[in-house]
């Protein structure tokens, strides 16, 4: 037989603070998400404190105290996900889930669209894809190929281009240098 679970007691100002602290030493966040989370924990204790919870002003001024930075985890979030073959679209909307705001996203977004040739060459030879393939593929598996790689964010005519080589070819041409 199990006891009755006793009732959480409602948050107040103190242990709201206390929430966002722990979170943010344990998780890298942003402001958006540390927010979600201090809402949800609200919702799930309910509220004791004086006026309305203001989550949003708890998120900023852990950002103002360089606890949480956006642009940071936005740099970081895009790297990793280039590095595991994920293409621009698929970045985007991880970060917009993530909570960036749009000028940190678009200070990301120069470096995602440079790598955007490695990050497909990446996918390829973890699926195995094109030039990574052990055997020629056939139209109907080049299609296959081919929608996985624009599922994962990649564009479309680098995805064409990368299914359609054949097992072992070269594929550094892809990889063209930006000119300043």
């Amino acid at each position: 037989m199990t006891r009755p679970r006793r009732p959480l007691t409602p948050l107040n100002a103190t242990d709201l603070e206390r929430f966002a602290l722990r979170y943010v030493e344990r998780y890298a966040t942003t402001r958006g998400r540390l927010s979600d989370y201090l809402k949800r924990k609200i919702r799930e204790r309910g509220w004791s404190g004086e006026g309305t919870p203001d989550t949003i002003g708890l998120a900023q001024r852990m950002s103002d105290l360089g606890y949480v930075d956006d642009r940071l985890f936005a740099e970081s979030k895009a790297s990793a996900m280039g590095r595991r073959g994920l293409g621009a679209r698929r970045i985007d909307e991880a970060l917009r889930q993530a909570g960036i705001d749009e000028g940190d996203a678009s200070a990301v977004a120069p470096a995602v669209r440079a790598n955007a040739a490695a990050s497909a060459i990446a996918f390829a030879r973890r699926k195995r894809i094109g030039p990574y393939a052990r055997e020629a593929v056939e139209r109907a598996g080049q299609e296959k190929h081919l929608a996985a790689m624009l599922r994962a964010g990649h564009a479309l005519d680098l995805s064409r281009r990368i299914v359609r080589m054949a097992p072992g070819e070269d594929v550094e041409a892809l990889i063209v240098p930006e000119w300043d």
